[in-house]
């Protein structure tokens, strides 16, 4: 590495922060070394990362995998690791602070005892902006206690088939919905004054975090919903129906955008310079950091991993100036030096890749408050929290059917009833209940962290004199006593993350439209889905249930239901996306001639 002395006068404009922003930024390039930037486009895993590879390469940026062991994290435990990685980047030549990111996708969602919101699907259902604003403060204040300064979320995907595994991280199927929930980027980042520049990054102060709108773009429109696929479509098209999120970010003065694994009309989104820097950058003003994907540039590769220094080339030219390498930095900080010394990535790309990473650090404040702040401990699943995803569980709940005569609806419950059953795989599974992106990257099943089941709701609902009985998959002799005055069923699919979630036939999982059906035939049964997209429903499940709820992924947060399904609130959740009869239907569009489906978009009924 060059050693061309230390840089310790504290005049330098870079080091005041009374100096315009783009000044501080043009005064560190012009003392950067080649290595030094290439290393501030470096991110890297923190497993892999060490105080001597953060001073040894200038790492610009450290993040975490969503996880696979399950073990507990701690915030504080995380901050302090954090804040050691920061102590080693502080000590390089230039004293350039990393910044360290992380997926928050629905809260702080791999850290124990955080508060994790319902999955963006159904949020979508609420419709309700400024809801969406404050999960974003909230998350930004457990994301900044856990020492991250930026969380890759939101996702701004138009889901255009539920077979797409990622269905449940869409907001919905339609533009304007989703449009309307970009606001959680004013949350996570706080709002920008009146006459912010559209596209220049903002974030308010240390109690917010640095936003990444993803994935760019189109990236729910892959063709029968396959993760990381191809969307085929003219441009105006993309422009209308997956672009017009970005425009509401960028207004928002979003600092970072992601392109996504897919591809549009055959061409690979991380290499499409038309898109990333000729759309993005330059028609669409984005002056913030555009950030690869995890392993983009593997997987940029036929197969996986080949050519990875042609991919390197491809990727940097076509726009992305921060790479999430993760693990294999050494090769890809050989590969990029190389391309440079070359002349096939010329020294201007080089400079704007580091401009706008360096752009994104100092309008986060990093160069005056790089470390942690331990008073925010106090954040993670605090009350306050808890309430707000409360109510969003309450707002999301979408009521399909209230009674087999519309004269006499089912609901809401007694509360005071003699002997209640609740049963289903998902009444009593917090894991199950938050889905994937949940303590670990699939999810798993489980007491994963604090929170509230549907059971552990309805037991704290009823009155005194209520018998509450549980069981998993009731017996024959449990459902012959005839004593119930009701049942609640919860149901649905397992949890999952990106490609492991596409499924040609959404259903119900573990036998539960069996169990429905055993229920619904000796008990008034309400039914309780927990999904992260429509599902098949066999019309005979339907026939039979007095009520059919979708509750989506809530999180965390289960007494939100019991809330609404005994009265003290309304349903006012609206369907998000189409709820397909078959999957032969899909793709359902609301606006095409025979749209004919089980529940159309916007649907949902009040008590």
């Amino acid at each position: 590495m060059t050693d061309v002395g230390e840089v310790t006068v504290m005049d330098c404009i870079y080091k005041n922060p009374k100096e315009a922003v783009e000044d501080r930024i043009q005064d560190l390039l012009q003392r950067m070394t080649v290595e030094e930037k290439i290393g501030q486009m470096t991110q890297i895993h923190r497993g892999v990362s060490s105080a001597a590879v953060v001073k040894d390469f200038f790492i610009g940026s450290v993040c975490n995998s969503a996880g696979k062991s399950g073990n507990d994290v701690m915030s504080a435990d995380w901050a302090k690791m954090i804040d050691g990685f920061q102590t080693a980047s502080l000590e390089t030549r230039l004293a350039i602070p990393i910044i360290y990111g992380l997926d928050a996708v629905h809260g702080n969602n791999k850290f124990y005892g955080a508060t994790i919101f319902p999955h963006n699907i159904g949020l979508g259902a609420t419709r309700d902006a400024d809801l969406a604003r404050r999960i974003g403060s909230a998350t930004a204040l457990e994301v900044r206690a856990s020492g991250a300064q930026w969380a890759f979320e939101p996702c701004v995907a138009v889901c255009k088939d539920p077979r797409w595994g990622r269905c449940f991280e869409s907001y919905s199927e339609n533009t304007d919905v989703v449009c309307n929930m970009t606001s959680i980027v004013s949350g996570l980042q706080g709002t920008p004054p009146e006459g912010h520049p559209a596209g220049y990054p903002f974030l308010a102060g240390r109690n917010n975090v640095v936003a990444c709108a993803k994935h760019f773009v189109g990236d729910g429109g892959t063709e029968e919903g396959n993760n990381e696929g191809d969307t085929v479509a003219s441009y105006e098209d993309l422009e209308r129906i997956h672009m017009a999120p970005y425009l509401n970010c960028l207004a928002q003065g979003v600092s970072a955008v992601m392109p996504t694994y897919s591809r549009w009309n055959g061409r690979k989104l991380h290499a499409d310079r038309f898109l990333l820097t000729e759309i993005l950058k330059d028609k669409l003003g984005f002056k913030g950091c555009l950030v690869s994907d995890w392993a983009g540039i593997d997987k940029m590769g036929e197969p996986r991993g080949s050519n990875y220094r042609e991919c390197v080339e491809a990727a940097i030219n076509a726009g992305i100036d921060m790479v999430m390498v993760p693990y294999k930095y050494e090769k890809f900080i050989t590969d990029l030096t190389s391309l440079v010394k070359s002349g096939e990535i010329l020294m201007s790309r080089i400079d704007d890749a580091v401009e706008r990473i360096l752009r994104l650090k100092f309008t986060a404040g990093l160069f005056e408050h790089p470390f942690s702040d331990k008073s925010l401990l106090k954040f993670v699943g605090c009350k306050e929290h808890r309430e707000i995803a409360r109510e969003a569980v309450r707002k999301s709940l979408v009521l399909l059917k209230n009674g087999k005569d519309s004269e006499k609806p089912f609901l809401p419950l007694d509360r005071n009833a003699k002997r209640v059953l609740v049963a289903g795989t998902h009444a009593d599974d917090l894991g199950f209940q938050c889905g994937g992106w949940s303590k670990t990257w699939q999810g798993q099943s489980g007491r994963i962290t604090i929170g509230t089941t549907v059971l552990d709701a309805v037991k704290a609902i009823v009155g005194v004199e209520t018998e509450v009985v549980y069981e998993k998959s009731p017996s024959e002799e449990t459902l012959s006593g005839k004593d119930f005055s009701y049942a609640i069923v919860v149901v649905g699919e397992p949890p999952y993350a990106e490609s492991r979630g596409d499924d040609p036939e959404p259903s119900i999982h573990f036998d539960g439209a069996e169990v429905i059906r055993l229920v619904a035939e000796e008990i008034p049964t309400v039914a309780i889905l927990m999904t992260g997209r429509p599902v098949f429903l066999d019309p005979t499940v339907l026939e039979k249930v007095e009520a059919l709820v979708a509750a989506w992924l809530p999180g965390t947060e289960g007494d939100g239901i019991a809330d609404v399904v005994f009265g003290d609130y309304d349903f006012t959740g609206k369907l998000p996306i189409s709820w397909f009869r078959t999957t032969e239907q899909l793709p359902l569009n609301p606006e095409a001639d025979g749209y004919d489906p089980l529940f159309p978009f916007g649907f949902g009924l009040k008590c």
